[in-house]
C-alpha cells in the first residue's frame, strides 16, 4: 500500500532513510542508517523508511527484502509503511508537466558526444522540437548561486549554470531521475531533516532549485563523512563493499558508532542491539561527528569493542 504522508505529521522532527535495492546493505549503508535514526530519535522524531526503487535495470532481485530485514535484525525500526518510489510514477509525471507547462523544464535530445563537447555541461542551447519521442526532459538552472550551511561540512555554494547546467529530470527511458524523485518524496513524507552521506552533497543546490521550482519547503540538511577504500572510492555495492553479516548486528552498530565518533555503550549493554541502539540515542551528539568528507575504511581496524 502507497504512504500518502507522514505517521503523526505533527512531528516537529522527521527522518528518513532511503537505500536503493541495487544490492545488499554493507557497514557504509548502516552508518548513514544509524546516523538519520539516531538523530531523529534524540529529538522525539519520526524516522521513515523509503525504497528508491526507481531504476528497475540497476535493481537486485531480492534486495529490497533483504534491506528490510537487515534493518529490522540490527533493531533500526522505522515508522509507518515503507513508500515504495515505483508506486510514485504517476505523481512523478505530474511535477514533469507542471514544469514543462511552466517553462521551467525543456524537451532534449542531445547525445553524450554533444554533451561531451560542453564538458558535459547542458546551457539551455539545445531545446527539441515535436514530436517529442525519444527525448529527456531537463529542468532550466538558472543563473543564481545556491548555497546552504552544513553543520559538519561548512558552506556549500554552488554556481548551477557553469558548474551543473541543465540537469535531468527524466531521462530518455522515461525513468524518473533521482533529484526529481527525493524532491517530491520528502515533501509528500515531511521529511523535516536529512541526514545523509557526503557524496550526496553536490546534489543538494539542485535539490534546493527543484524545491523552489516546485513551491516545495527544504528540509535541513546534514551530510555525514562516508567511508572510503584504500584507494579513496566511496565504500559501496559498485566497489564490491562486503554484505553486512546480520549474525554480527550488535558488532556492526557499535563499529558504525565508532566510526561516528560516538561513545561506546558498557560491556555489559553490548550484547543487545535495543540497549545498544537506547544507549546511543541518549548520548548522541551531532557535533561529535567528525568533520570532514571522507574516512578510510582502515580506521574500522582499530575498533575495538
Amino acid at each position: 500500500m502507497t504512504l500518502h504522508s507522514a505517521p503523526n505529521s505533527a512531528a516537529t522532527y522527521i527522518g528518513r532513510f532511503a537505500p536503493s535495492p541495487t544490492g545488499p546493505l554493507h557497514i557504509g549503508s548502516l552508518i548513514a542508517a544509524l546516523a538519520s535514526y539516531l538523530d531523529a530519535k534524540a529529538q522525539q522524531g519520526l524516522w521513515l523508511l523509503r525504497m528508491e526503487d526507481l531504476d528497475p535495470p540497476r535493481e537486485q532481485a531480492g534486495a529490497a527484502q533483504s534491506i528490510l530485514h537487515c534493518l529490522q535484525s540490527h533493531g533500526l525500526h522505522w515508522d509507518g509503511e515503507v513508500l515504495w518510489q515505483s508506486q510514485q510514477q504517476q505523481r512523478y509525471q505530474n511535477a514533469v508537466a507542471q514544469l514543462l507547462a511552466e517553462d521551467k523544464a525543456f524537451y532534449c535530445r542531445c547525445s553524450r558526444s554533444q554533451l561531451a563537447a560542453q564538458r558535459g555541461i547542458h546551457r539551455g542551447n539545445c531545446q527539441a522540437q515535436a514530436p517529442y519521442s525519444h527525448c529527456a526532459v531537463r529542468l532550466a538552472v538558472t543563473e543564481q548561486t545556491l548555497g546552504f550551511d552544513d553543520p559538519l561540512q561548512g558552506r556549500l555554494q554552488q554556481a548551477l549554470a557553469s558548474e551543473v547546467g541543465d540537469f535531468v529530470i527524466q531521462r530518455k527511458d522515461q525513468l524518473f531521475a533521482y533529484q526529481l524523485a527525493v524532491v517530491l518524496d520528502d515533501a509528500l513524507q515531511g521529511v523535516s531533516h536529512v541526514v545523509r552521506g557526503s557524496d550526496l552533497l553536490d546534489s543538494t543546490p539542485r535539490q534546493l532549485l527543484l524545491q523552489q521550482q516546485l513551491a516545495l519547503a527544504t528540509p535541513k540538511y546534514v551530510h555525514i563523512p562516508i567511508i572510503a577504500n584504500s584507494v579513496g572510492d566511496k565504500l559501496s555495492k559498485q566497489t564490491f563493499a562486503p554484505a553486512l553479516a546480520t549474525q554480527q548486528a550488535c558488532l556492526n552498530l557499535l563499529k558504525a558508532l565508532f566510526f561516528l565518533n560516538q561513545p561506546l555503550p558498557p560491556k555489559t549493554q553490548q550484547q543487545n542491539c535495543q540497549q545498544i541502539l537506547h544507549w546511543a540515542i541518549a548520548h548522541w551528539s551531532l557535533a561529535a561527528v567528525p568533520h570532514c568528507s571522507a574516512i578510510d575504511e582502515i580506521c574500522l581496524q582499530h575498533f575495538a569493542s
